[in-house]
């Protein structure tokens, strides 16, 4: 079983490299394949090991990259929305962020298994953060968002029509979430990336901040959200192309088409394989 659904996985992110880089050589796309599993190894060593982080340690495998960005957010003064993804050792990420006095929020959606649910949201709480359930999150959401304080939003992942729009990621339609782009405008906090970047030849992670996006302001809200979820796939779109093999490239991404269109995970009619 595991057999089968690592060769799943495999195919699924040669068939997504295929289609972002379809000018890259076969041998480029099964490089990136394979880092793209040394890095998910890399994911759960990190995750196993974050109990034994604290601030005493955490410089010693994290460090920033880009910080005056965060701390213009914090200035400004009305909440900060990182604009995330799965990247690098992801739940590293705002551990280490909270361990260096910066404790944030994020959505989750609970693990089938409630164990196992349990046991990694212990895990992700230890050093401050807090989880919010998807049902109650927009509330919650807001109210942290107007003490100042910082939320995560992963906006990487497919999602249904109804809950997105689809706007361009690597040259194709990619249902994307509207929650960024409807809680930026809705309550003038600031959107900054961040993601956590495997220096390779530090032999380090980095928590990369890139500077506050600039909201479009027309007036429009349904254009409005449009339009500021398009340049948020675009920032993560380049920040993928930086480290390519760091990015979870085994996710159906463009799983959900426009009316009328085919999927690219399906061979001769047929589910791809």
């Amino acid at each position: 079983m595991a057999c089968r659904s690592l060769g799943h996985l495999r195919r699924t992110a040669t068939r997504n490299l295929n289609l972002a880089f379809p000018h890259w050589t076969s041998e480029q796309t099964r490089a990136v394949v394979r880092g793209v599993f040394q890095n998910f190894g890399r994911l759960l060593v990190e995750f196993a090991r974050l109990p034994k982080l604290n601030r005493d340690n955490i410089s010693k495998v994290v460090v920033y990259d880009g910080f005056d960005h965060y701390a213009e957010s914090l200035r400004r003064g009305n909440g900060t929305l990182f604009l995330t993804a799965h990247y690098g050792a992801w739940e590293l990420c705002p551990f280490a962020h909270a361990l260096y006095g910066h404790p944030l929020k994020f959505v989750i959606r609970p693990i089938d298994n409630p164990y196992v649910d349990r046991l990694v949201n212990a895990y992700r709480t230890a050093s401050g953060n807090q989880v919010i359930r998807k049902k109650d999150s927009l509330r919650e959401m807001l109210r942290t968002l107007k003490r100042n304080e910082g939320v995560g939003i992963l906006i990487d992942q497919n999602t249904t029509r109804d809950a997105g729009v689809f706007v361009d990621f690597f040259g194709l339609p990619a249902c994307t979430t509207t929650v960024l782009a409807a809680l930026a405008l809705r309550t003038g906090a600031t959107v900054i990336p961040g993601v956590l970047i495997w220096d390779s030849a530090r032999k380090i992670h980095r928590l990369h901040f890139e500077p506050p996006v600039e909201i479009v302001r027309t007036g429009d809200t349904r254009a409005d959200i449009v339009a500021n979820t398009a340049r948020f796939n675009k920032i993560l779109e380049s920040l993928v192309k930086q480290h390519p093999d760091q990015w979870l490239w085994v996710h159906r991404r463009w799983k959900t088409r426009p009316p009328g269109e085919a999927s690219p995970y399906q061979v001769g009619g047929g589910r791809f394989p």
